[in-house]
């Protein structure tokens, strides 16, 4: 079973997630940005979403967490919850 690991932000604008996206490719800590902007619950643990399998999660999401590179910050990735900077910290499994 394909799984992966992965962190993110969830912002309401896709202005804000590319703002957010821009201070990350700058040099700003993903964590340390998650915590202080995330919407999401999981941005007290620095956007960290521990390890799931393929189909947990929104499709948009999914999609993104299973096709993209690993390491790369990955959106804005819009989704019914708002807009997502994904960051895929590893992937195992067939």
């Amino acid at each position: 079973m394909l799984k992966a690991k992965a962190r993110h932000i969830l912002v309401d604008t896709e202005d804000a997630c590319n703002e957010l996206k821009a201070r990350i490719l700058a040099g700003e800590d993903f964590a340390e940005v998650a915590r202080a902007h995330s919407k999401c619950p999981s941005g007290r643990r620095g956007g960290d979403l521990g390890e799931f399998p393929r189909g947990a999660m929104v499709p948009e999401f999914d999609e993104v967490v299973f096709t993209g590179e690993v390491g790369t910050v990955l959106g804005p990735v819009r989704t019914q919850f708002g807009h997502h900077l994904i960051e895929v910290t590893a992937r195992s499994g067939s």
